[in-house]
C-alpha cells in the first residue's frame, strides 16, 4: 500500500489579502513534511475559476515548487486537463518533461477530460466531444516525449508538425500514466489503455473490491492496449483525512473540511447556480449543510420507514466522508479493508475546507508514527507478488502498442525570407 496527499487548494470564503499566499505556504510545507515522514506521493489537480474548491490553476508551478523542497516524495498530476483549447498537447508534454528533469524523475502524470461546466464552458470546450479530445492529446503526449524526431500529428482536435520535442523526460519512456475516474466506465477506460486509475469517487471497500477486480481483469486480457508507449497497472482510491488519537477530536477537526468538500463539489457539478466574483459557497454550505444532510450525524430514516434507493445512497456517501477521520487504530483498519480490496494507494484530502495547518502537520505525524509502518512492512511482497501475476499480461500489452510508421526523414524546415 501506497500513501499519497492531494491537494485542491480549497479556500473558503471570506479572504484575506493574504489567503492565498499562505495556502501555497502552507501546502509547501505540508508536503515538505510529508517528504520526510516517507509518504508516497503529493497529487495536485487542476481547476479553473471554481472559487472557493479549488485555487489550483497551474499545478505545474505549485509542483515544481514542491520538487525544489522534497527529495523522495513523487509529484504527481491529478489531473491535467487535457483538451487541447485549455492545454496544449505540446505544452503539455514540455512542462512534464521539465518537472520530470529538475524532480530526478520523481513526476506521475495523471490526466482527464475536464467535468465543470463553469470550466469547459469557459476554454470552449464541448462536452459530447471532451474524451476524444483527451484521447488525442494523450497520444500526442506520449509520442512527442518518446519519440526522436515527433513524426507529426493531423488530427479533429489538434494539429502539431514534425519537430523534436525538448527537453526529453528523466523517466523513460515517460512518466506513468494515470487517468481521472468516477464510475466503472471510467474505470474500464483506464484499464483498457494500461492507465493507472484515480479513483476520485469516495468508495467503500466492498465497492473498490468491485472496481480493482474488473480493472485487473481488463489489464490482464487482450482488451488492455496501451496508450502511452508503457503499462501503469495502478488502482488509487481518495477520502478525506484527519488522525488524532481521540475520535471526537479528529472529528472536531476534520468533519466540517469533508463536508465543505462534498458540498462545494455537489455546487459546482450538480445543484448550485454559481455568479462568478459574488456567490458566497462557505455561507451557502452553512445555510444549507442539513438539507442535505452535512452534519455531524446523519438523518436516519423515521423508525419503520424504508428508505428509498437515492437516500440510501446519500447516507452512504455521506458515511464515506467520516471514513478517513479517526483515532490511528479506525484509520488503520479502513486501510486494512482497502488493501484487502486490492487497492494499490490511498489518497488523502487533508486541505479541504478550513482545516488547520497545524491540525494537518499533526495528523500526518501521528499516522506516519502510528500507522503506515504496518503497511510499509507488508509492501515489498505485496508488490513483488503483485508484478509477478502481471508480469506476462503487461508484455503481451506492451506488444499490442500501436506504432507510428510515418517517415519524415525528408522533412526539412526553411526559414520564411523576409520574417
Amino acid at each position: 500500500m501506497r500513501f499519497g496527499l492531494i491537494y485542491h487548494h480549497q479556500l473558503p470564503r471570506p479572504w484575506e489579502e493574504d489567503s492565498e499566499e499562505r495556502l501555497f505556504n502552507e501546502s509547501l510545507e505540508q508536503i515538505e513534511l510529508a517528504d520526510r515522514l516517507g509518504f508516497d506521493y503529493a497529487w495536485a489537480t487542476e481547476h479553473h475559476f471554481l472559487e472557493e474548491y479549488s485555487h489550483s490553476s497551474a499545478p505545474e508551478v505549485f509542483l515544481a515548487a514542491a520538487a525544489a523542497r522534497t527529495n523522495n516524495i513523487r509529484l504527481a498530476h491529478g489531473i491535467v486537463s487535457l483538451p487541447a483549447a485549455v492545454n496544449h498537447p505540446v505544452r503539455v508534454a514540455e512542462r512534464l518533461a521539465t518537472l520530470d528533469l529538475i524532480s530526478g524523475g520523481r513526476v506521475d502524470f495523471g490526466s482527464g477530460a475536464g467535468s465543470s461546466q463553469l470550466e469547459l464552458g469557459a476554454f470552449g470546450v464541448d462536452r459530447d466531444t471532451k474524451k476524444d479530445q483527451w484521447e488525442e492529446s494523450l497520444e500526442v503526449i506520449t509520442r512527442l516525449l518518446t519519440e526522436t524526431p515527433f513524426t507529426g500529428h493531423q488530427g479533429k482536435w489538434v494539429d502539431v508538425p514534425p519537430r523534436n520535442l525538448l527537453p526529453k523526460s528523466k523517466q523513460k519512456p515517460h512518466p506513468p500514466l494515470w487517468m481521472a475516474c468516477s464510475a466503472r466506465t471510467t474505470i474500464e477506460t483506464a484499464a483498457r489503455n494500461g492507465i493507472g486509475a484515480l479513483s476520485f469517487s469516495f468508495v467503500s471497500p466492498a465497492e473498490a473490491k468491485e472496481w480493482v477486480d474488473t480493472y485487473y481483469d481488463i489489464i490482464a486480457s487482450d482488451e488492455c492496449v496501451p496508450a502511452g508507449r508503457d503499462v501503469n497497472p495502478n488502482f488509487s482510491v481518495v477520502f478525506p483525512f484527519m488522525c488524532h488519537p481521540d475520535e471526537e477530536t479528529a472529528l472536531d477537526r476534520g468533519l466540517d473540511g469533508a463536508h465543505f468538500f462534498s458540498y462545494s463539489l455537489m455546487h459546482y457539478y450538480i445543484t448550485g447556480q454559481h455568479r462568478p466574483g459574488v456567490t458566497d459557497v462557505w455561507q451557502d454550505f452553512q445555510d444549507n449543510r442539513a438539507s442535505v444532510g452535512l452534519t455531524r450525524e446523519p438523518a436516519a430514516p423515521a423508525d419503520g420507514e424504508e428508505p428509498t434507493a437515492e437516500a440510501k445512497a446519500m447516507l452512504e456517501q455521506i458515511t464515506s466522508l467520516r471514513r478517513g477521520i479517526g483515532t490511528p487504530e479506525q484509520v488503520a483498519e479502513v486501510i486494512r479493508q482497502y488493501e484487502q480490496a486490492g487497492v494499490d494507494q490511498l489518497i488523502f484530502s487533508v486541505q479541504v475546507g478550513k482545516n488547520r495547518h497545524e491540525h494537518i502537520l499533526e495528523s500526518l505525524e501521528l499516522f506516519a508514527r502510528e500507522v503506515m509502518p504496518e503497511f510499509v512492512e507488508r509492501r515489498e511482497a505485496r508488490e513483488t507478488a503483485k508484478r509477478e501475476r502481471l508480469a506476462a499480461p503487461v508484455k503481451a500489452a506492451l506488444g499490442r502498442i500501436r506504432k507510428n510508421a510515418a517517415d519524415v526523414s525528408d522533412y526539412v524546415i526553411s526559414p520564411e525570407l523576409g520574417a
